[in-house]
């Protein structure tokens, strides 16, 4: 496994054709709008390029995916995995070609290297801005769809700049994006300020089940999959749930676990004073130090009960 510099890998994408780029499980829009502005930057080079379907592709980012995707890849593809931490992370219909991977380009910290060669920039807030800086290396010429699906990855990524991986280089990026014809409100409007009448439901719930420790500085919220089910949730509802403990005043350290079919699925959020990634490597997972996140194969209060030992064990008091 190979670290390579941008200008290494540009010369590698140049090199060869028949792209397949990967997005991992649950996607987002940072590895949905990765995909998609790697596959259309490099059809623009006159190379044949596709986005696997994810069977866990939504309806809200499914716009972006628009004629890119393909169901299986083409012979002697080349695989390339974006926003990717770690190979367990490969959607349920790509686990075939783990060891396939030609080229890994991420921004995770903790990204456990896998393939044959790979990029990892942790300064980057989103991956989006490595895309960005990839094809600008490439000379790729900006178009409105790139210039969306990277606004896309950069956004969301960043809460709509909210968050503290927030750099100078992440606004100037999006600017460029705006500047290249990218749609920011209509994108800001459908990911940030649009929301189901159901959600706003799982809010009410999600206020009214809250757990607090360490005297309000912990959060922790249980999303049972019954709940999902009688509110009527999909997977668009819950696309930014994650964070909905740190929006109290107080809370340093915020858990939610939501009830899934493989176990227990645990997405952590952080204040500075405290390490997300750190937190969640020792369940098994891993990420960025304000977002991070873990499955554990058991049911939700068990994983509740393996978190604050956890935090207990790192220190914190409950």
């Amino acid at each position: 496994m190979k670290e390579l510099t941008l200008l290494e890998i540009a010369s590698f994408l140049k090199e060869h054709d028949n792209y397949i780029m990967l997005t991992h499980r649950r996607p987002d829009g940072d590895t949905i709008g990765c995909a998609a502005a790697l596959c259309g930057g490099l059809r623009k080079l006159g190379k044949r390029a596709w986005v696997l379907e994810n069977p866990q592709f939504t309806p809200k980012y499914r716009p972006f995916l628009d004629g890119l995707t393909i169901k299986a890849p083409v012979e002697n593809a080349v695989f390339v995995a974006v926003d990717i931490a770690t190979q367990e992370l490969l959607p349920y219909n790509a686990t075939d070609y783990v060891n396939q991977i030609d080229l890994r380009i991420d921004h995770h910290g903790r990204n456990m290297a896998f393939g044959v060669c790979g990029y990892v920039e942790p300064k980057a807030a989103a991956c989006g801005e490595i895309i960005l800086e990839l094809l600008q290396t490439m000379q790729v010429q900006m178009d409105k769809l790139i210039a969306e699906a990277l606004y896309l990855a950069i956004s969301t990524d960043t809460g709509c700049f909210r968050y503290s991986n927030v750099t100078a280089n992440t606004l100037r990026a999006a600017a460029l994006c705006k500047d290249c014809g990218a749609d920011t409100f209509m994108i800001n409007q459908v990911m940030f300020m649009t929301r189901r009448f159901a959600r706003l439901k799982l809010d009410a719930y999600l206020a009214d089940t809250i757990e607090l420790y360490a005297d309000g500085a912990v959060a922790v919220n249980i999303l049972p999959a019954q709940i999902r089910t009688e509110l009527g949730i999909t997977e668009d509802d819950i696309d930014d749930i994650s964070g909905f403990g740190r929006q109290i005043e107080g809370v340093e350290i915020a858990a939610m676990i939501r009830q899934e079919p493989e176990g227990a699925k645990l997405s952590v959020r952080t204040s500075p004073k405290y390490d997300a990634s750190e937190i969640c490597s020792h369940m098994g997972g891993g990420g960025h130090a304000a977002a991070a996140g873990a499955t554990v194969n058991a049911l939700p209060d068990e994983a509740k009960r393996l978190f604050l030992t956890t935090l207990t064990e790192m220190g914190v008091e409950l």
